[in-house]
């Protein structure tokens, strides 16, 4: 039989990637979220809308996949104020119970249940708090802050002990990719651009202090959770994940610029959530212009605009101070890697293609 992985978060940034990787390379794939995952490649899955949040609801649709032997799980609960949130002891709680809703009935049902990849991030290691070591290595993580992160680890750890499973842990910095919503900057930086054209406005950094960063395409960290998902070297470990390069905002705004047809221009210090939200008809008038999909500015951005300002150091004294070390993940057996700032580029051109960012103008 073959390998049927559960995918949960199915139509957000990581969940999309993930199940079109899967699909890709044979496996049988269950979507989970609220609303049907649009896929790129525009092939079918079977597909179970459903609020993880809601015990009784995931018991009875989980309960009859007898067959699931992998569960890739990339849903994500965030609060409306994103930066503050990831602090707050209800955004903890109700992702943890989550977790336990996917895990739980799959546990119990599936005779054949083998893995499960969750997905991390810098904040384990306090980013969003304090300075971190640099590089950042997986046993560096440390318990000195509330965080469903470790909640997540102990949790899968103490299950798969229990009833004969594995687990993964994957932390990926700033994860960018060419699904809308969700915690993507890139759909943001494509509205701001838009607008900022549209207005005659020069597309300028919005940002603060200047600072060198990593990112994981999502792609890049799907193929990862494949990897995972079969390697015994990847049994109950945490791995960091990035693309292998770093980069400087100021340096690839040129290339955003061009790849979505804007002027570049000085630095324009600009809180990206606050121009969305004070150009929102101008977003309008664009959409109507290019007969554009994306109707709904909070559904294309999410949290992303938030997530810019926060990404961006805007306000901030200095830019987050994260490095992570992948040398566990290559020495493990995962050696695959990609530019960075093809990453951008090829997903805000994703972006355009699917009509959700206007075409650029040569």
């Amino acid at each position: 039989m073959p390998n049927k992985v559960l995918v949960t978060g199915a139509s957000g940034l990581l969940g999309v990637a993930a199940i079109e990787k899967f699909l890709s390379a044979g496996w049988d794939v269950v979507g989970v979220s609220r609303r049907k995952p649009q896929l790129p490649s525009g092939r079918e899955i079977e597909f179970l809308s459903v609020d993880l949040r809601d015990a009784e609801a995931t018991r009875a649709a989980f309960e009859p996949l007898t067959d699931v032997t992998h569960i890739a799980y990339t849903a994500l609960h965030e609060k409306p104020e994103l930066v503050e949130g990831w602090s707050s002891r209800d955004q903890i709680e109700t992702n943890n119970a989550m977790l336990r809703n996917v895990v739980e009935p799959i546990a119990r049902a599936a005779a054949d249940f083998q893995h499960i990849s969750i997905l991390q991030g810098t904040k384990i290691y306090g980013v969003h708090l304090h300075p971190i070591p640099i590089p950042a290595r997986e046993r560096d993580a440390r318990h000195d802050h509330d965080n469903f992160f470790f909640d997540h680890e102990n949790y899968v750890r103490e299950m798969g002990a229990k009833h004969g499973f594995a687990y993964t842990a994957l932390r990926p910095q700033l994860v960018t990719g060419a699904t809308p919503g969700a915690l993507n900057v890139l759909p943001a930086i494509g509205v701001y651009a838009a607008i900022r054209r549209e207005k005659g406005e020069p597309f300028g950094f919005p940002g603060g202090p200047s600072f060198v960063w990593e990112a994981a395409d999502a792609d890049l960290v799907a193929d990862v959770m494949v990897w995972a998902a079969q390697s015994p070297q990847a049994a109950n470990e945490a791995f960091n994940i990035t693309n292998g390069d770093v980069f400087e905002w100021r340096n690839v705004w040129p290339a955003l610029a061009e790849t979505l047809g804007v002027e570049a221009g000085p630095d324009t210090p600009t809180s990206v959530t606050a121009y969305l939200a004070e150009n929102a008809e101008v977003w309008d008038r664009i959409v109507a212009k290019y007969g554009l999909r994306s109707h709904d500015l909070r559904e294309l951005v999410g949290h992303g605009d938030q997530h810019a300002d926060f990404a961006f150091a805007y306000g901030a004294p200095e830019g987050p101070r994260a490095f992570v070390s992948t040398i566990k993940l290559r020495q493990a057996g995962f050696s695959k890697t990609m530019d960075t700032e093809d990453a951008f580029r090829n997903a805000l051109q994703s972006l355009i293609d699917h009509k959700l960012l206007p075409p650029a103008e040569k």
